[in-house]
């Protein structure tokens, strides 16, 4: 102690110096010493890349006909069920036709009477002509009367409009008949088209009242070509247009992919919950009917396609505040900053047209790791 108060002032301010110095140190290299930073990198590749909109949408058929009655009664019969194959003209359905049948005898019975009044009256206007044409010779020599002139003339006459008026029964009794056989018709329901039965409706036995709205039977699907339904954002359907390529993937079938073109954007948009979704339609050949109804559709409307590009994660480029697009390449002295160009970019990944090379290393994050794994500290991420 004696030695430390017989050391000059500056001498004693150096020692304690240096030993503050080492303190730090010792403390710093304690506490972070072994800490060191993990870049996270990927190498740019060549491949294809696409820029796409996304969309959930549902098949449904693009030709189908709810096939329904046309007139009232009970279903007697249905001769097909859900999954049927049907050929256009098949007898699908009958209703009871004991109502309509005894409605159309008696329109035939009103008609032929109708024909019948009409032949006698038709005899009686030549009975009455004759007689007209008698009395008229005989008015000529005076033999008969002016009066029993006029009346033959006038029997002519009466006669005549009453064949008229039959006539115009006939022509209505016929349309009666016509109307209750095409209702009799109805009673037998046949498929408009070829397809597939994919609902039915009505059952045997059940009542049917065609006097507001036709009651559907069933429903015939045409299953060969189906169209998907798709709902797309607000936000995304302006980018979107007729003829443009698209192609979707199923639930079921995520690895393979179908690809057509836009047939329509429907212009009513549908508002769930707040959010305003436009319908696209999109055709699709379903030969082996892999398709089928209702099935859930991932769609991918695509907006460009690069093929054989250098391509790296989206998370590698960086903006500047001048709007150049900057990468982080490893270099042996570490990560250097480089311009590049960017061309088509999705969620993942990106296009550089110009400024790296396929094979080079590029920085997507940073990590700052403990060595000895037991602080957990990390520091913050790149850029």
């Amino acid at each position: 102690m004696e030695t430390w108060h017989g050391l000059p002032g500056l001498a004693r301010w150096s020692a304690l110096g240096l030993a503050a110095l080492i303190v730090i140190w010792v403390g710093y290299g304690f506490f972070f010493g072994e800490e060191s930073t993990t870049y996270r990198t990927q190498t740019a590749v060549r491949g294809d890349i696409e820029q796409t909109v996304t969309a959930l949408g549902s098949l449904q058929p693009k030709e189908y006909v709810d096939v329904g009655a046309q007139v009232s009664g009970q279903l007697e019969n249905v001769s097909f069920e859900i999954g049927d194959e049907v050929t256009k003209g098949d007898l699908l359905a009958e209703i009871d036709a004991k109502v309509y049948e005894t409605e159309v005898a008696g329109a035939r019975a009103r008609l032929l009477d109708l024909q019948s009044q009409l032949a006698g009256a038709q005899a009686e206007l030549v009975l009455a002509q004759r007689q007209y044409n008698r009395n008229r010779d005989l008015a000529k020599i005076d033999a008969v009367s002016r009066d029993e002139l006029d009346m033959s003339e006038t029997q002519v006459k009466t006669i005549g409009a009453q064949i008229g008026s039959i006539q115009a029964q006939i022509e209505q009794q016929k349309a009666t008949v016509e109307g209750g056989e095409a209702n009799l018709g109805y009673t037998k329901i046949y498929a408009p088209i070829d397809g597939t039965v994919t609902a039915q409706v009505a059952l045997q036995g059940q009542t049917l009242n065609a006097n507001q709205t036709a009651p559907t039977i069933l429903t015939i699907s045409d299953l060969t070509t189906m169209t998907v339904e798709a709902q797309v954002a607000e936000a995304d359907v302006g980018k979107l247009h007729a003829g443009m390529p698209v192609y979707f993937t199923t639930l079921g079938q995520s690895d393979k992919r179908w690809e057509s073109t836009v047939r329509q954007v429907l212009p009513t948009p549908e508002v769930v919950n707040e959010v305003v979704l436009y319908t696209v339609l999109v055709d699709i050949a379903n030969p082996d009917g892999l398709l089928m109804k209702d099935m859930t559709a991932q769609v991918f409307f695509l907006l460009g396609r690069a093929q054989d590009v250098v391509i790296v994660p989206v998370s590698a480029i960086k903006e500047t505040a001048d709007g150049k697009s900057i990468v982080m390449v490893m270099t042996d002295g570490g990560p250097r900053p480089r311009e590049v160009e960017v061309g088509l970019r999705n969620r993942i990944s990106a296009e550089i047209k110009s400024g790296l090379k396929e094979g080079e290393t590029v920085v997507t994050g940073t990590v700052s790791a403990d060595s000895g794994a037991s602080s957990g500290r990390t520091r913050p991420g790149f850029l």
